[in-house]
């Protein structure tokens, strides 16, 4: 046992964390490393000993967010040892040393060693995950970093260059969740197309690795771009026994003017193309996607391009972005900015329109059985991420049931269940 009877089992501490799932798996490790070191997870009413503030800074709002959780967790836990890490911290130390009650920056090259900078004389859990707190499906990291530098994005200055894991270091790690009980795993990383395992793995040679892995359920990819889906990694996902038939293809831009001048790698013909192999090879692919609105010199007719394509595709889900600018980034010295009054119009529409086609394409699966794997007793997502809704709730969360799709709703599908899982909840 990790410091039995130390002083850190008298220790509580609060782990908070912005932004992308990348975060969100870091944040995790800190917590999986906390508590086998003895801390305790501080609950609503404690007084923290120790608070971990894990940043994201892609837009102005993310670093608004980010200074704001910083100021509330000096302000709730008085006398607490308040580490600041990630994006924001890596790209703004100096001024997050400046807020009061702050006791330590560390960057993002440093991350995995956060605990060891605190507490050298100790010997600390190595920097994974063996749970995935408050999720069904969890997230596990398999790549750090981008080298791809679009010209509105800060992540390659504050993440650096593109580096992998192994592919024996990611199946362990997928192995020991599956153990604790988790059915779902989702691949995830800053560019996961990136993902190079060193012997010549590939992401494909990846997800055929981890899909072998026994007890898995469900396997997923989070972000890619569509110029990285190659016929082997398609064939991974489509003939996979777990692979997820769904994917985050990232568009930014239906217009291929401003797709360029953000320095994305593809077209918009590509991404369409990928969209059509994924569904010709399997008729309920779903996609969801990335939209930035606003980008410097983006015209009516750039922007009716874009919602082009979201009509053509249909998309389950769009994340949708107002474009913000970076320092540092080339897009931050373009000229022709869209006024904010035109961002938002174009937010609006983009999200109206995003409903609109996400009801569209769950309308054409009422009537069909599907399995779900539950999120909460209300309901959960199929294999292929449609928001499904339980018409009964005696469910237990990360249970696999099969229903009837019956109803569609501006939620989600709305479904019976056809029997009750046998699969326990962990």
């Amino acid at each position: 046992m990790w410091y039995a009877l130390s002083v850190m089992e008298r220790k509580k501490y609060r782990v908070v964390t912005l932004g992308c799932r990348t975060n969100q798996y870091e944040s995790q490790a800190f917590v999986d490393q906390l508590d086998r070191m003895g801390f305790s997870q501080a609950g609503d009413d404690d007084n923290a000993d120790l608070c971990i503030v894990n940043t994201c800074t892609v837009t102005e709002s993310a670093d608004s967010h980010s200074r704001h959780a910083i100021r509330q967790l000096v302000r709730q836990n008085p006398g607490a040892e308040v580490v600041v890490t990630g994006c924001f911290a890596d790209r703004q130390p100096d001024a997050i040393k400046a807020i009061q009650g702050v006791s330590e920056v560390v960057s993002n090259k440093d991350k995995e060693n956060l605990l060891s900078l605190l507490y050298p004389e100790e010997q600390i859990p190595e920097f994974s995950i063996k749970n995935f707190d408050a999720h069904t499906r969890a997230f596990v990291k398999v790549q750090d970093g981008c080298n791809s530098f679009c010209t509105y994005c800060i992540i390659p200055y504050v993440r650096g260059r593109s580096r992998s894991r192994t592919t024996a270091e990611v199946v362990s790690e997928v192995e020991g969740l599956v153990a604790q009980g988790f059915k779902e795993v989702v691949i995830t990383g800053i560019n996961v197309g990136d993902f190079d395992g060193g012997k010549k793995e590939t992401l494909a040679g990846l997800v055929r690795a981890v899909d072998e892995v026994e007890g898995l359920e469900r396997l997923r990819i989070s972000s890619i771009d569509p110029d990285e889906i190659d016929e082997d990694l398609m064939d991974a996902v489509i003939n996979g026994k777990n692979t997820c038939h769904s994917m985050h293809i990232v568009l930014q831009s239906g217009s291929n003017v401003v797709l360029k001048r953000m320095n994305r790698k593809y077209t918009r013909q590509i991404f369409l193309e990928s969209v059509d192999r994924l569904r010709a090879a399997s008729p309920d692919f779903t996609f969801t996607t990335d939209v930035i609105v606003g980008f410097p010199g983006e015209t009516e007719t750039d922007f009716t391009e874009t919602l082009d394509v979201i009509r053509e595709v249909k998309f389950a889900k769009v994340h949708m972005f107002p474009y913000s600018d970076r320092p540092r980034t080339r897009s931050n010295l373009m000229p022709n900015k869209v006024p904010h009054d035109v961002i938002k119009k174009r937010k609006q529409e983009v999200l109206r329109l995003s409903e609109q086609v996400a009801y569209e394409l769950r309308g054409q699966f009422v009537g069909r059985k599907m399995s779900i794997l539950t999120e909460n007793k209300e309901g959960g997502h199929t294999d292929n991420f449609l928001m499904v809704h339980l018409n009964e709730s005696n469910f237990s969360s990360n249970e696999l049931i099969e229903v009837e799709l019956l109803e569609n709703t501006p939620t989600g599908l709305l479904a019976k269940p056809l029997q009750h899982s046998l699969q326990h909840a962990y």
